[in-house]
């Protein structure tokens, strides 16, 4: 789990002003949309967030806070990118309210947890929390016609996490799929689109079992998906089961710093989750953080972007509003 580089110019910044800057984001000539609805009875806000190298980089307490206001909207969020040191989990709790509860996993591939946080008043964490895990047996049976490599298991398991809010009961797959090199590669897309099949067919067969603890399933987090759309073979993978990626309410380009990937999603069949949906969308603070450092220069905003994706994420956080 390789932090970014650390920036190597000095730039200081005051978290009251940031944190009014991020409050008031949506107030700004053609941001209306960004507005992220406010919590209330009756709907549940929940969100996916990679918080990028989180325990591994150098974060400071308003840092954190920073990003623990962002949360602090939610009534829950997924969480991807922790690592096996807690420093990062622990400094968010630090600055969440004391009603926020958190869980998380074991570590995975690159050292990497995931976890759950949610404001325990409201969503009520039920019996089954685990991993999704493709008994040996079954290995053969994740298989996609243009793929010819053979899938031999997650590189980190998606975790798994029961909850009620309200009168809905629902299951939380929370995922990281493989990426492979940043130069990309046949082979590091081929094994991505393995394992985004792999979640696809648990989420079908779970849905489908008697036995299941619910039918109601979100599979939500870091697909690494390059394209929203059917052209790419990620994407085809993960809809092939039948599972839909709802149409976004805001107006933001991708889940990346850059606008150009959305990689980040949120998974749902047709039926009693997909219609809770009441909105989804994509919250860019880097639209609103930081504004001084912001230049119309490339370089000028190579170093936004390297101090953003150190202090806060190289991701903006996804949410959905759900009718409960």
């Amino acid at each position: 789990m390789p932090p970014f580089r650390r920036p190597t110019f000095h730039y200081d910044y005051d978290v009251d002003h940031e944190l009014e800057a991020l409050r008031d984001y949506p107030k700004q000539p053609d941001r209306a949309d960004r507005a992220i609805p406010p919590k209330g009875e009756g709907r549940m806000l929940l969100a996916t967030w990679n918080i990028a190298n989180l325990g591994v980089q150098k974060r400071r307490p308003k840092d954190y806070r920073l990003i623990a206001e962002i949360l602090s909207w939610f009534d829950m969020a997924a969480l991807q990118e922790a690592n096996d040191n807690l420093a990062g989990l622990r400094g968010i709790q630090a600055e969440l309210p004391d009603y926020y509860r958190m869980v998380f996993s074991d570590p995975g591939g690159n050292r990497e947890r995931f976890a759950f946080v949610y404001d325990a008043r409201k969503v009520e964490r039920l019996e089954e929390i685990g991993e999704v895990t493709i008994p040996p047996n079954e290995l053969a049976s994740v298989k996609l016609p243009d793929v010819k490599e053979r899938f031999t298991g997650f590189d980190r398991n998606p975790y798994l996490g029961s909850w009620r809010c309200g009168d809905f009961t629902f299951e939380l797959a929370d995922v990281h799929l493989y990426f492979g090199s940043a130069k990309g590669g046949v082979a590091g897309i081929g094994r991505r689109c393995l394992e985004a099949f792999a979640v696809a067919r648990w989420a079908d067969m779970r849905r489908r079992d008697a036995y299941s603890y619910t039918n109601n399933i979100l599979a939500l987090g870091d697909f690494n998906l390059p394209l929203l759309d059917p052209s790419d073979p990620v994407y085809r993978a993960l809809t092939r089961r039948g599972l839909h990626l709802p149409e976004h309410s805001t107006k933001v380009g991708g889940s990346n710093l850059t606008g150009d990937a959305h990689y980040d999603q949120m998974a749902v069949f047709p039926g009693p989750v997909q219609d809770a949906i009441e909105s989804v969308g994509i919250f860019d603070f880097d639209g609103a953080v930081f504004r001084d450092l912001w230049g119309e220069t490339k370089p000028q905003q190579a170093r936004f972007r390297s101090y953003v994706k150190y202090y806060l994420s190289d991701h903006r956080p996804l949410w959905v509003e759900l009718k409960v």
